[in-house]
């Protein structure tokens, strides 16, 4: 990946949109590409609920996309003073709740639906976490309803209920006065 290239663009995008920046860092962990940007008014980057922030990124990767004549969209994600590594942080601590509950009942849970970035943040750290090598998780539903079921590796194996269809997102019993749209996930922005 073009480091200049991403730099560039990203670069002129802001300008163009009088949006105040410092430096901008390109980092590669395999396929990723993180983009660290540093503001002194990162609340404008980000916009709403990250929405300004993922608009531009969207035009980052299109236009990487085009000028490097790619056949599909780098995998590029921007972050402004740690916004991003936040809410990834964030993702992860809900997962590793929501293990010691499938582990407690034995039963399956479902997360609230959310993008296919932080799916993939939480099929990685379930993969990758030697903590929850006892745990497996698989995407269901469509679209923006799409969610990550969270389950004992064992359940298929020992006759459990894995075919009873779609799961609501599912929430400790000292919760009960907050409806499940409410478990920490409901502000994701990629």
């Amino acid at each position: 990946m073009d480091t200049a290239l991403i730099k560039g663009t990203l670069s002129e995008i802001l300008k163009q949109l009088n949006l105040s920046f410092g430096k901008i860092a390109v980092s590669t962990e395999k396929e990723l590409t993180r983009v660290d940007i540093e503001s002194d008014d990162p609340s404008r980057i980000i916009g709403w609920h990250g929405e300004t922030l993922n608009a531009i990124q969207h035009l980052v990767k299109a236009i990487v996309r085009s000028q490097e004549k790619l056949e599909r969209s780098p995998f590029i994600v921007l972050d402004v003073d740690g916004y991003r590594r936040a809410q990834e942080e964030k993702v992860c601590r809900i997962v590793e709740q929501k293990a010691d509950f499938v582990r407690r009942t034995g039963t399956r849970i479902a997360l609230a639906p959310m993008s296919p970035y932080f799916r993939r943040i939480v099929h990685m750290h379930v993969t990758n976490t030697h903590e929850l090598q006892d745990l497996t998780t698989e995407s269901t539903g469509e679209g923006d309803y799409r969610q990550v079921v969270l389950r004992l590796i064992d359940e298929k194996s020992a006759g459990t209920k894995s075919d009873e269809g779609e799961l609501s997102p599912v929430i400790d019993k000292k919760d009960d006065e907050l409806s499940p749209k409410y478990d920490g996930l409901e502000n994701l922005d990629v």
